[in-house]
């Protein structure tokens, strides 16, 4: 056991010189320590980038219902009411959404280009059937985007960025998406190849 003297001894020549420069906690603002906070912040990320192309998440039943609504304003096979109903549905206008009936969206393909060379050109084409509608501008953008956050991957070469789906199919229930418990829209789809 250290006598008070002995820790006397121990403790004084410690207080009377500081400890070494590489033993102070480390501060990224210092030169050399700047230079190694670069290194380490730029090469300790890189191995957890994604290997494959990089996916949206499916954001859920929202993003699912803005994608029917999208969908249905273009189609020629449903009726001026259902588009009308969906259209409110995405506003979140639920004023008669319980009197309605469950609506069937469904198109053939949806594929969507945007270019990175000329920030200005977007277009879509989607297929219902023998006819196809084109969308270009802020329209395209939307669907581009929602294709996106129901889950499906973008491509791209040569300067465009592609994303598409084929066989979309959706059931709206606008009494399930009144009771606002999260549900009331199913869809499914094949997502086109990045």
């Amino acid at each position: 056991m250290l006598s008070r003297r002995g820790l006397r001894e121990i403790a004084e020549p410690l207080a009377r010189h500081p400890p070494a420069r590489h033993l102070e906690p480390y501060n990224i603002t210092r030169g050399y320590g700047a230079a190694i906070g670069t290194a380490l912040v730029l090469t300790l990320p890189l191995p957890l980038l994604p290997a494959g192309p990089v996916s949206a998440a499916d954001l859920g039943p929202s993003s699912r219902l803005m994608l029917a609504a999208i969908v249905a304003q273009y189609s020629p096979e449903l009726a001026d009411a259902a588009k009308d109903e969906l259209s409110r549905l995405a506003a979140g206008d639920l004023s008669r959404a319980d009197a309605a009936q469950k609506m069937e969206v469904s198109a053939n393909s949806i594929e969507c280009r945007a270019s990175d060379v000329d920030i200005t050109s977007r277009s879509c084409a989607i297929t219902y059937g023998s006819k196809s509608v084109t969308l270009s501008g802020r329209s395209a953008h939307e669907l581009f985007a929602t294709i996106g956050e129901v889950g499906v991957p973008a491509g791209g070469y040569a300067g465009t960025y592609t994303i598409g789906l084929s066989a979309l199919s959706c059931t709206v229930s606008p009494p399930e998406i009144s009771a606002r418990s999260g549900g009331g829209v199913q869809c499914t789809f094949t997502p086109a190849a990045p």
